[in-house]
């Protein structure tokens, strides 16, 4: 399986769906990253 590039804006909009009360596990599974990726994107 390939790399996915996610732009800057798609990055921000599903950190931002990170709402209070919604786990981590539960937003990835949505967008489909790893949890790895997750935190990665919330460093930068």
């Amino acid at each position: 399986m390939g790399k996915k590039q996610f732009s800057v804006e798609h990055i921000v909009a599903v950190l931002k769906q990170g709402e209070p009360g919604l786990l981590v596990a539960d937003l990835i599974r949505q967008v489909g990253i790893s949890e790895q990726t997750c935190y990665h994107w919330k460093k930068q």
